[in-house]
């Protein structure tokens, strides 16, 4: 094996058989001149060229005496290739390979041929070197040897060959149905898409829609950028182009919330399912805890459609002032926020309340039955229990862990009406006049109520066709001050408790000055503006700290566990302490998950700050064409005016010139919109006319006596 075959030549000389690479692919070639390094070679497609010798592969000859006419170099050429040709068919590489493995990891083409062929000559060389070139899998031709891939190479570079072959057949099938489903929508005219999709290749579909469905939920998505990059080729930019194509195919519905792909958070109650043997354990040792629940007729106030029941209040007035006594719901009864179905409630985060549907951070039968605070249900409990004085100032506060059964649940309309003909029962008697004096004692240390009506969105239809309404409902001021009152009290109430007893709790915290000028209950929206720019964003700490809006010196939400994780977080705290003496989490462990717990809240967050904006713009675009919008300037800000959109409770910039010059806050206006895009987030003012005379500016802040 070591001893060439005679028709291998050292040296190419002219008569000389001889291949060189040339567009990734062997050629064969005839030397008709060799003068020193340089040759001057006539191939097989009748042209001559010139060559450095070392461009040659590793494999010349054989090499044939006389003078040979153009005809008989190429009679000899073809002659040879075709040997070539046949004879590297039937060398199997990879078989070669499992030979070669163990023995060398480099190797000449001689000493391969010799794995296949006896005594080989140049033309079985060569062919050994054409088939060990084709498969750049197993072999990598660094000249004048093959270097032997290694197993783990091999597999790798197998992986990434199909890789590339699958992008290939992607990018050739979905560069032109891209096109076509873009150019339906963009001019209007929808294409056949069930006829389009017919054409694709199967597995270049599954690859489509997975990167459609990979950018809806990461737009930035690195791993897929390079391909949809192919794709897009020749597209115009749109921000929401992966959504408007998936819709246009009819992978989402129209008017698919892609934020909620972005949150990675699932819709509706069907998630659960997967953790049906853990939500059958809750069940069982729900009932192996229960325990006889307390003699006090509690009552829950909520909105009519609501499910899930968190809290519920009782107050009774006497001379010396008041007696107050929470319930709170308690799903951390058995909790485990280390299992399965901890964890996915924890990533959830929070509940979801859109125009399209309510989506519980709990499974139902938990959230919205097993620990909801249903009227005649017996149901675990935190109960807060305070005694207040005549002028409403706490002097008593304790929790403790109990069994209640709510007496009623209550809506805030029905209580509004109770309130107003004097039917109210006592204790919600009792609590709507405690609920004043906090309110008027909060306003006194410097609270900013901000008492915006938020319209009411109703959607009717199909997706394809659905439609939007917006509406305003009747306002219940005096229920929803009771409850939202004792919300803060209770939550107040738990972050002083927790600081007198070592209980590290997650607290909002929003740090800043407020003029006590800008105290009190603002309903104008000139006023509201006004109020709002002064206030900075409250944000999660374990630290205790002052949030100045409320006038609390410190505020750890604990009255939603079944809708809120940070309420759900903070009531296993308290839970663990009453029940053990320490808490289920240290301080610095509480730290440690906080930045994970925050981005969480933020992402599921920006789905219930956005989504209604969006209906709120399709909205705008399907009225207008046939009307004008109130709205009410409540900023001068130079070249432009900040305006209110009255029924919509949402603002737009304006320049001074569309609004007819000088722009007085509080002046109202009537304003005709241009473009409205509902996915882009943009509206614009086409033209606007003054409703009535301007207002009278007036001193801000306003003087208080």
């Amino acid at each position: 094996m070591t001893t060439k075959h005679p028709s291998i030549q050292t040296v190419p000389t002219p008569g000389c058989i001889v291949e060189f690479m040339q567009g990734n692919e062997p050629h064969i070639a005839w030397v008709e001149e060799a003068s020193g390094d340089k040759l001057r070679l006539y191939t097989l497609n009748k042209r001559e060229t010139k060559l450095p010798s070392s461009r040659l592969l590793p494999w010349a000859g054989p090499r044939f005496e006389g003078k040979f006419t153009r005809e008989a170099i190429l009679e000899k050429l073809r002659e040879h290739a075709k040997l070539r040709e046949e004879l590297a068919s039937g060398v199997d590489p990879l078989e070669i390979w499992e030979l070669a493995q163990g023995e060398v990891t480099q190797a000449s083409a001689v000493w391969f041929a010799g794995l296949a062929f006896e005594d080989p000559d140049v033309d079985r060389v060569a062919a050994m070197g054409r088939a060990l070139l084709g498969v750049k899998t197993h072999f990598k031709f660094q000249p004048p040897n093959f270097e032997v891939h290694p197993a783990e190479v091999v597999e790798r570079r197998i992986a990434e060959q199909e890789a590339a072959r699958e992008r290939e057949l992607v990018v050739d099938a979905g560069h032109e149905f891209f096109h076509e489903l873009w150019t339906g929508w963009a001019s209007g005219r929808r294409k056949d898409v069930a006829k389009l999709a017919s054409q694709l290749d199967p597995v270049a579909a599954v690859k489509l829609e997975a990167l459609l469905r990979g950018l809806l939920a990461d737009a930035e998505n690195q791993e897929l950028a390079p391909l949809w990059q192919s794709l897009r080729k020749g597209l115009p930019e749109h921000p929401h182009q992966p959504l408007i194509l998936a819709t246009e195919w009819g992978i989402v519905a129209p008017h698919h919330n892609y934020l909620l792909d972005q949150a990675g958070y699932e819709p509706g109650d069907a998630w659960s399912a997967a953790f049906e043997g853990e939500i059958a354990s809750l069940e069982k040792e729900f009932q192996a805890k229960r325990a006889e629940p307390e003699p006090v007729e509690y009552v829950s106030v909520d909105s009519p459609t609501t499910r899930d029941i968190d809290d519920a209040f009782h107050v009774e007035k006497s001379p010396e002032g008041w007696r107050v006594s929470m319930a709170l719901a308690r799903p951390t009864l058995s909790w485990d926020f280390e299992g399965g179905l901890g964890r996915e409630v924890s990533r959830r985060a929070s509940s979801l309340y859109l125009p399209e549907g309510v989506s519980h951070m709990m499974p139902e039968r938990l959230g919205c039955g097993l620990y909801s605070l249903n009227a005649g249900e017996d149901r675990p409990a935190l109960i807060l229990d305070w005694t207040l004085d005549a002028s409403g100032s706490v002097t008593d506060f304790s929790p403790r862990l109990a069994w209640v059964r709510v007496a009623a649940n209550l809506t805030y309309e029905g209580v509004e009406r109770t309130l107003t003909d004097g039917s109210a029962g006592a204790s919600v008697s009792a609590a709507h006049e405690l609920a004043g004096m906090l309110r008027a004692a909060r306003i006194d240390r410097g609270a900013v109520v901000i008492d915006r009506p938020e319209p009411k969105i109703r959607l009717e239809g199909a997706p394809a066709d659905i439609r939007v309404d917006i509406v305003h409902l009747e306002e219940h001021p005096e229920a929803q001050m009771t409850v939202s009152e004792l919300m803060i009290l209770a939550n107040t109430s738990m972050a002083a408790w927790a600081a007198q007893h070592g209980v590290a709790l997650m607290h909002r915290v929003q740090d800043i000055s407020i003029p006590h000028s800008y105290s009190g209950v603002w309903t104008d929206p000139v006023d509201m503006h006004r109020v709002v720019k002064q206030l900075a964003g409250a944000t999660m700490e374990v630290r205790p700290g002052r949030h100045a809006s409320l006038a609390a010196e410190a505020y750890a939400p604990i009255t939603s566990p079944l809708r809120r994780l940070t309420d759900l977080v903070n009531l296993s705290q308290v839970e663990s302490y009453l029940a053990s003496g320490a808490p289920r989490l240290s301080r610095d462990e509480l730290v440690a998950r906080m930045p994970g717990m925050a981005a969480r809240l933020d992402a599921v967050g920006q789905v219930q700050r956005f989504r209604p904006r969006y209906w709120k713009l399709l909205y705008m675009r399907e009225q207008s064409r046939q009307r004008e919008f109130e709205a009410v300037a409540v900023e001068d800000c130079g070249p432009v005016a900040v305006l209110s959109l009255v029924e919509l409770q949402m603002y737009v910039r304006c320049g001074r010139d569309t609004l007819g010059g000088s722009v007085t806050p509080g002046q109202k206006f009537w304003l005709k919109l241009g473009k409205v895009d509902p996915l882009t987030n943009e509206f614009r003012v086409l033209g606007a006319r003054e409703a009535e005379e301007k207002p009278e500016p007036g001193d801000w802040p306003p003087q208080v006596d």
